[in-house]
């Protein structure tokens, strides 16, 4: 029976499984978007979603449980200096799995995996350029 079988194992060995989980998660904070099939999209997303919630803890053993899976220092250390202080008001949903459709030449379902920044900053930027181009035109018109 499949009663509770929680694992998406994705044709491939525990090991396996685990390392590609593991890279993919540190393509994903190193590049903030990657591109993938849709199984290995539904598998990556709780597991990089973990593991924010677990940087978010900021200990000493948040971070040695986190460094069990992302290995490379430099992506290590952005996780915890530049992404989880952008999650700081959001207790969960950090990532976001969006279809794309086929795959051209083996027609694999292909998905985008991102991560949900907020982009307030980049947003509040936009909105005072606007209003000083406004205020322009209104000094010019009089």
């Amino acid at each position: 029976m499949g009663h509770r079988d929680k694992v998406v194992k994705l044709g491939r060995t525990t090991s396996h499984r685990e390392a590609m989980l593991a890279n993919m998660a540190m393509s994903l904070f190193s590049h903030r978007i990657i591109k993938t099939t849709d199984a290995k999209a539904k598998a990556l997303k709780p597991v990089v979603d973990r593991l924010i919630s677990t940087a978010k803890q900021d200990t000493l053993h948040a971070k040695r449980k986190v460094a069990r899976t992302i290995r490379q220092k430099d992506v290590f250390k952005k996780l915890f200096d530049e992404i989880v202080p952008q999650f700081a008001d959001r207790d969960s949903g950090f990532t976001r799995v969006i279809k794309l459709g086929v795959r051209r030449g083996d027609g694999a379902a292909i998905s985008v995996v991102e991560l949900l920044i907020d982009k307030k900053v980049v947003d509040t930027d936009k909105k005072a350029k606007k209003g000083a181009k406004s205020t322009k035109t209104a000094k010019a018109s009089s």
